[in-house]
């Protein structure tokens, strides 16, 4: 009976500190929190998300589940369930499933949705974002037009839509600015994830004339390898596997807008919101990975001009342009 009353009496007082206390249990309590993701863990994009979720599950700060290779006749059954099982933020991409994605965030107006997504957001819980890291694209580029000996350039990307198209035009801008005689060879393989075909399309330009090779997705770079010529990063820095490959990586880094998107849900205070900003290299969500081991294989003059870009772009004198239309080959 006294073992009975002592939980009694603690229940008591849990609610009567909730009562006095508005947003206690939201501010103190791990949020739970769900990523859907229609690839791997290890594809890049996904495995951004992914990482700063699992930096913020670390720090104990939510309760994290993710569920991996869901199809798109499949998401929206996906993100219902989590909704359902108590879940108050959502993260994941709607590029392919726009429609079911905000019909799901309509028909749950208590939890929070953060989507990548090429729309707009939707009032009131269904924010966006998206990869904008077309500012270290565009040093990369500069290397890559400095680095090519063809003065041709390979790009295999996923499809062709905002997201991609941004960083592709970022990084033919940034080439072009340090080599005006460099072409390009543009290809889209039509899927995010699928190595071969990727691999296939870069031999592709490789047997034309590529020496350097714009890795937008996975396989571009095993290409590269392959054939002993060059490749620039996109989104993860893949230099420890490819270390005679991979001159320079575009990074993106999602922890700011993840940790904003916590934070403000925690607060009672999330609202649909366009998260594109917290990509941007003067809010570290982006940056030019280290050169690592072609430090000394990139002339130093070259260097020079990419690091005055760099510090230009963060301090604000320099506006790298986001050009979402279609980029299209040049290579004659």
């Amino acid at each position: 009976m006294k073992k009975l009353l002592t939980r009694r009496q603690a229940v008591v007082l849990a609610a009567a500190l909730v009562a006095l206390t508005p947003g206690l249990t939201l501010a103190q309590a791990k949020l739970k929190v769900a990523g859907i993701y229609t690839v791997p863990f290890e594809q890049q994009w996904a495995g951004r998300l992914h990482q700063a979720l699992k930096a913020a599950e670390a720090r104990g700060e939510i309760e994290y589940k993710a569920s991996e290779n869901v199809s798109n006749a499949d998401y929206e059954r996906v993100m219902r369930e989590y909704a359902t099982a108590g879940n108050v933020l959502i993260v994941g991409e709607a590029f392919a499933v726009e429609a079911a994605a905000r019909k799901v965030a309509k028909d749950f107006p208590k939890v929070s949705f953060l989507m990548g997504s090429s729309g707009k957001p939707t009032a009131p819980n269904f924010s966006v974002f998206d990869n904008y890291i077309q500012e270290p694209a565009y040093l990369t580029g500069m290397i890559a037009g400095g680095m090519t000996k063809s003065n041709k350039i390979g790009m295999v990307g996923g499809f062709p839509i905002p997201e991609v198209n941004r960083l592709m035009n970022a990084f033919m801008a940034g080439a072009k600015e340090v080599n005006p005689k460099v072409e390009f060879s543009v290809s889209f393989i039509n899927s995010w994830f699928d190595p071969p075909k990727a691999k296939e399309a870069s031999f592709a330009m490789i047997d034309k004339g590529a020496d350097v090779m714009y890795a937008e997705r996975f396989g571009v770079s095993d290409a590269a390898k392959e054939k002993g010529k060059l490749a620039i990063g996109n989104v993860i820095n893949t230099q420890s596997q490819y270390p005679d490959t991979v001159v320079a990586s575009a990074l993106w880094h999602m922890e700011p807008s993840i940790d904003r998107a916590i934070k403000q849900v925690k607060e009672g205070k999330f609202t649909a919101e366009d998260y594109g900003p917290y990509s941007m290299m003067k809010v570290k969500g982006s940056s030019l990975a280290p050169l690592g081991t072609f430090e000394k294989k990139i002339p130093a003059d070259l260097v020079a001009k990419v690091r005055a870009k760099e510090r230009a772009i963060v301090d604000g004198t320099v506006t790298v342009v986001v050009d979402d239309n279609q980029p299209k080959s040049t290579a004659k």
